[in-house]
């Protein structure tokens, strides 16, 4: 786990030096170093979107329960969300005047396949951890009414069975198998274009390219953008996985935060990929009214919803961890 973490954290520090070096290198002015700084503090800020919090959540709830430590999630989810950006920002830089009276009805199209493919995958993986939120509970009924559980208990998938549910949800529940496969993930999440940032960073990439800037200099700025993104969306992973590992190594006791964890995964994944959802039919159908201005308001404040989430999953440690250590100090002082 060690090496891993060394290994993950060495690609981020050559992404983000390499990014900033691009930026030494190609940046001679004052006003381009501003444009640098922004860039990056997007992606800063694009990585605690509600949607990256809960995708990334919800893909290492599933694969810790199938035994994995994927510390790799944030990583792969982020570069592939980057590499849509990438591809935006060189378009629209080479082709600048075209590209950007076309982008209004490009946005609209990919906009509706990004978002929609956000919703997907958000309710199938609140599906999946609600069978490993039964499996929990089975578990948690066991030990309460005295009895033991086998080891492994809760490393087990919940759909290793043969029966007809098992088999008609299997297909799901190895929808995310590896961290790599949030790549494409992030990929297709990121053909929405629906938040500010990436939207500011298409306006200040297609400006530059407008005032003449070069091509290269031009792509410096995705390319902090997905180091700054990478950074975070990494950082929540590891988190994320440190925050499971701790639960399931002594399952007989930490079942309850287990339990809890999971219950929290599956409402995050619901409630913003419900917000997504009605988003899309408020926009598509022009609907109005006060449940639709509050749908409105909680799209547009995406990142305090993904700061918030990170905030809950952290209290929840936070208070676990003091139960555990309470309940030691308890146990060693009747001992």
């Amino acid at each position: 786990m060690r090496a891993r973490l060394i290994r993950l954290y060495a690609v981020l520090a050559v992404l983000n030096l390499a990014a900033w070096g691009a930026a030494m290198l190609l940046f001679d002015r004052p006003a381009l170093w501003a444009l640098a700084l922004t860039a990056y503090g997007l992606g800063l800020r694009h990585s605690v979107d509600a949607d990256h919090i809960a995708a990334i959540d919800n893909a290492t709830r599933k694969l810790m329960q199938r035994g994995h430590r994927p510390v790799a999630v944030g990583l792969f989810f982020a570069l592939g969300h980057s590499t849509v950006v990438m591809l935006a920002v060189l378009a629209v830089a080479a082709m600048a005047g075209a590209a950007s009276s076309r982008f209004a009805a490009l946005k609209d199209v990919s906009g509706l396949i990004g978002t929609s493919v956000s919703v997907l995958f958000l309710f199938a993986m609140a599906a999946v951890n609600f069978f490993i939120l039964c499996s929990i509970w089975r578990s948690w009924r066991r030990l309460r009414s005295g009895e033991s559980l086998p080891a492994g208990a809760l490393a087990e998938g919940p759909l290793e069975g043969r029966g007809p549910v098992a088999r008609t949800l299997r297909p799901l529940f190895r929808l995310v198998t590896k961290s790599w496969h949030m790549f494409p993930v992030g990929f297709l999440f990121g053909l929405g274009f629906d938040t500010a940032t990436e939207v500011t960073l298409l306006g200040l990439a297609a400006g530059q390219a407008m005032n003449g800037l070069s091509l290269w200099s031009i792509l410096v700025l995705p390319f902090l953008f997905a180091a700054g993104m990478s950074l975070v969306d990494a950082t929540d992973g590891v988190l994320m996985v440190g925050a499971y590992d701790w639960a399931l190594l002594d399952p007989a006791r930490r079942l309850g935060y287990n339990l809890v964890v999971t219950l929290a995964s599956i409402v995050v994944a619901v409630v913003v990929g419900g917000v997504e959802a009605m988003g899309i039919a408020a926009e598509r159908f022009d609907l109005a009214g006060p449940v639709w201005t509050v749908v409105h308001v909680l799209d547009d404040h995406s990142g305090l919803i993904g700061a918030a989430i990170v905030g809950l999953f952290g209290l929840t440690w936070l208070v676990a961890l003091l139960r555990a250590q309470r309940k030691r100090r308890v146990a060693l002082t009747f001992h």
